[in-house]
């Protein structure tokens, strides 16, 4: 079995779809099921095996570190890095946090709530040889607008912005990441992670992981109460 390795969660963003409910808490703190929405990612967490936790905090972070603290309450250890006075986007804060990570890591949107299997991935990640992975999955268009072309195992295409014929499937909101993917950006600048992972796909150096189980998000006001109404039934012991 490989290596337990820690796990960024970006929870930094303004969350603007939301608003006003995001004017005075961070995304990360809505209630879901009678708590903060983060609570039941690190439960999630902590069933997967993971043991070290980096939350990437912006806007409002300070009410994120008051509540989960130093992570013991979830069986965890959580320590965190904060964009300061700019926001550095999702690829600037991953950078920012470079030098409190190992070589490798998982990276994942502080809105997703994604019930899977971790390990299964993490084995395949060290088995290619690559400098990232994307987990992707199968989408059509339907949970949202689909990203990305995924052929051999490759992440072929990759774009958040300009949507290519061929696009079936959509970045699923967990990946991980080498240290050396962010060697072409400036520690501290601002940027986003989609800029390291289309230099990656550049390079063939982009694995793809597919799953089966759809994601859940919390970024948009629909996608919050759907959340709501799946994690209100879910249960943690269950196999994913």
């Amino acid at each position: 079995m490989v290596p337990s390795i820690s796990l960024v969660l970006l929870a930094g963003g303004l969350a603007s779809r939301l608003q006003p409910l995001t004017e005075k808490m961070p995304k990360a703190m809505l209630e879901v099921a009678g708590e903060p929405f983060i609570s039941h990612q690190l439960r999630l967490f902590k069933r997967e095996g993971l043991q070290d936790i980096v939350i990437c905090a912006g806007h409002l972070g300070n009410q994120i570190e008051e509540y989960v603290g130093d992570g013991s309450k979830f069986g965890l250890k959580v320590r965190y890095s904060l964009d300061g006075s700019a926001l550095l986007g999702t690829g600037g804060a991953i950078s920012n946090a470079l030098p409190m990570l190992e070589d490798q890591f998982w990276v994942m949107y502080g809105d997703s709530f994604l019930n899977i299997s971790f390990q299964p991935i993490l084995e395949y990640y060290f088995s290619q040889g690559c400098s990232g992975l994307m987990t992707v999955l199968l989408n059509k268009n339907q949970w949202d607008k689909s990203n990305v072309i995924f052929r051999d195992d490759r992440i072929v295409k990759y774009s958040k912005a300009g949507i290519a014929s061929g696009m079936n499937y959509i970045d699923y909101g967990l990946g991980i990441l080498n240290k050396s993917a962010f060697s072409l950006w400036k520690l501290g600048g601002k940027f986003d992670l989609a800029s390291v992972y289309c230099e990656l796909v550049s390079k063939g150096e982009l694995a793809g992981y597919e799953v089966a189980q759809r994601f859940y998000e919390i970024g948009s006001l629909s996608g919050l109460e759907e959340t709501r109404e799946y994690v209100k039934h879910f249960n943690l012991d269950s196999t994913p």
